[in-house]
């Protein structure tokens, strides 16, 4: 383990965060919200704000797949997911959905550099982000499918976008 160069508890609260939010609008698996908090951690995230009726550590079922991962990235819970965005806003951060709408912009072509500070919001499994929602944002990200199935599971699309994000703040750091 000690060759894996893993942070303390400690060390990972310490540490310079990449400026981004995951904000989940409804999520209904409790398997989902943990395997996002641990991915958040292995990209040092700034936080996840939990909204409406997506479940809340602690609990097993999200112990299960975040892996300790609640206990390292920060996270908030609000009532709806309209309330987060007012809290973000207050705090400068811009707004982004991850979202197949109208005028949404392939991942590839979203830059991280343009924002100092960004919120991503990642909608219910069967209903996406939410309508009201969706009015807020100030951009929509859409991953590009080529398949039959134009939709990923919640846990795999914050994987793609977030190591592409990372990706984007390390190369640009000449990091990787």
């Amino acid at each position: 383990m000690d060759e894996l160069n893993r942070k303390t508890v400690d060390e990972f609260k310490g540490s310079k965060k990449i400026p981004v939010i995951i904000v989940l609008d409804n999520i209904r698996s409790m398997h989902n919200v943990g395997s996002v908090f641990r991915t958040a951690d292995a990209f040092l995230l700034q936080a996840i704000y939990l909204c409406g009726y997506t479940p809340q550590p602690p609990h097993r079922d999200i112990h299960k797949t975040a892996l300790g991962a609640t206990e390292t990235v920060e996270w908030k819970y609000f009532n709806n997911t309209i309330e987060a965005i007012q809290s973000l806003r207050d705090m400068q951060y811009a707004i982004a959905a991850v979202e197949q709408v109208e005028n949404s912009i392939p991942l590839h072509d979203f830059f991280l550099k343009q924002y100092d500070k960004l919120a991503i919001i990642f909608g219910n499994e069967v209903s996406g982000v939410g309508e009201e929602v969706l009015k807020l944002c100030d951009s929509y990200i859409e991953i590009p499918q080529f398949g039959m199935k134009h939709s990923l599971n919640i846990s795999v699309a914050t994987g793609i976008v977030l190591w592409e994000l990372a990706r984007q703040k390390l190369s640009a750091a000449q990091l990787i």
